[in-house]
């Protein structure tokens, strides 16, 4: 099992409506690619002096290769729409990792 993390540090001041869109929309739509089997969105429980505030969502897909045709067949997109919706309110940092 080949876990995606995507850790997110969003403005607080949009980050209710940044997890809305993201479990209405975009979590929705990655699922929809049928790449992944299940997804988890975690909030980190610690506060930030900078008022963002920090999410980990974690997307998992049952081997290497399935995880590799999402890469190509749908992460660019998937990844502009947020971008583009969200420019300079958050910064993203993602992660493999192989559930062992």
């Amino acid at each position: 099992m080949i876990v995606y993390n995507e850790t997110i540090k969003i403005d607080e001041a949009i980050h209710q409506e940044w997890l809305d869109w993201m479990k209405q929309e975009h979590l929705p739509n990655v699922m929809a690619t049928g790449k992944f089997t299940e997804h988890r969105v975690c909030r980190l429980l610690h506060d930030d002096d900078d008022g963002g505030v920090t999410y980990a969502i974690q997307y998992f897909s049952p081997d290497m290769e399935t995880f590799q045709q999402y890469q190509r067949e749908h992460a660019a997109l998937l990844q502009r729409s947020h971008m583009e919706r969200y420019r300079d309110r958050y910064v993203a940092f993602r992660t493999l990792m192989e559930m062992v």
